[in-house]
């Protein structure tokens, strides 16, 4: 085990490639100042409104144009997404996209402090799963993570699983949206949005190569269609659970589909030994433990109230809008 670990601090990446991590880190800031915005603006909307069953309606989807703490939470967001699509077009998606979980500690910090609603002792031990799965999974893919390029036949794979996860979640949405939870629409936006991050790096990494096929137009087709959906999801979240929940899922789920996506389709951990392939599972296992536990324990899911009704007098005092 000692010399597979030293084989791989010497051959698994450049040090260039480690220049990936605090742009992914800056990215996580504003991915937590953007989301606390958002979730505030769908709070105040539905909280004039009124909460819609099944959905955000396309009169609420309009309504959070006119909210100053939407728009500009959406503009954070923009910006996270940038220094996003930078750190992978730097550094392998397993060794930079989990680096988003930092933006859950701030989430939970800045959620506390704007909603007055501290966590628990279980909702602080489900984030410190989430952080310290996470951290760990990071630590394993800085070792054997390798940036590789994206066949052609390894593009049509990702295209072909993210046509029926579309199609799956698509169904069920359509079919069953009146019964959709916050977990539900969180885990379904993880899972679009590792497919996002994919893509984004397969696209990224053809355009600089000057590849331009109609793969890669169908690459930025999907990109879009599972953004849209993945972003509606998120918009759903926020109005039927707290924010950190929110950034639970998208920071956990989000890297755990697409690292799953760069080990099997993409052979970025091609030359990792058996055991750091267990170590891949359990720390992600863990991590996704953390996500569920917040959801069960969070202060702010456990009643059935709607999340604007909860806080609606906090979102008229705080002055964000």
């Amino acid at each position: 085990m000692g010399t597979e670990l030293m084989d791989a601090f010497d051959l698994s990446y450049q040090p260039s490639q480690l220049l990936g991590i605090p742009v992914a880190l800056v990215g996580a800031c504003f991915l937590s100042v953007g989301a606390q915005l958002q979730h505030h603006g769908v709070a105040k909307v539905e909280s004039i409104a009124g909460h819609a069953d099944g959905g955000l309606s396309g009169r609420q989807m309009g309504r959070l144009l006119a909210r100053p703490s939407w728009v500009i939470g959406t503009l954070l967001l923009g910006l996270a997404i940038v220094f996003q699509l930078v750190s992978l077009k730097l550094s392998p998606i397993i060794l930079v996209q989990p680096l988003g979980v930092v933006g859950l500690v701030i989430t939970s910090i800045l959620n506390a402090r704007v909603s007055g609603v501290k966590l628990n002792h279980q909702s602080v031990i489900a984030v410190t799963l989430c952080v310290s799965g996470v951290g760990a999974f990071v630590l394993l893919a800085a070792v054997f993570a390798r940036d590789l390029p994206v066949t052609s036949q390894a593009l049509v794979v990702i295209l072909v699983i993210l046509a029926v996860v579309l199609i799956a979640f698509g169904t069920l949405f359509w079919f069953l949206r009146h019964r959709f939870k916050a977990i539900i629409y969180i885990v379904g936006a993880g899972v679009l949005y590792g497919f996002v991050a994919t893509l984004a790096k397969v696209a990224i990494d053809r355009i600089s190569n000057q590849e331009w096929d109609w793969l890669l137009v169908a690459c930025i087709v999907a990109l879009l269609l599972a953004a849209v959906l993945g972003a509606y999801f998120v918009q759903n979240a926020y109005s039927s659970g707290p924010p950190d929940l929110v950034i639970a899922g998208l920071t956990v789920i989000d890297p755990l589909v697409a690292v799953t996506i760069g080990i099997l389709v993409l052979n970025e951990a091609a030359g990792a030994p058996w055991w750091a392939m267990v170590g891949f599972a359990l720390t992600g296992a863990v991590a996704i433990l953390g996500v569920f536990q917040l959801a069960k324990y969070h202060p702010q899911s456990a009643t059935d109230a709607p999340v604007a009704d909860r806080i609606a007098d906090v979102a008229e005092q705080s002055r964000l809008d």
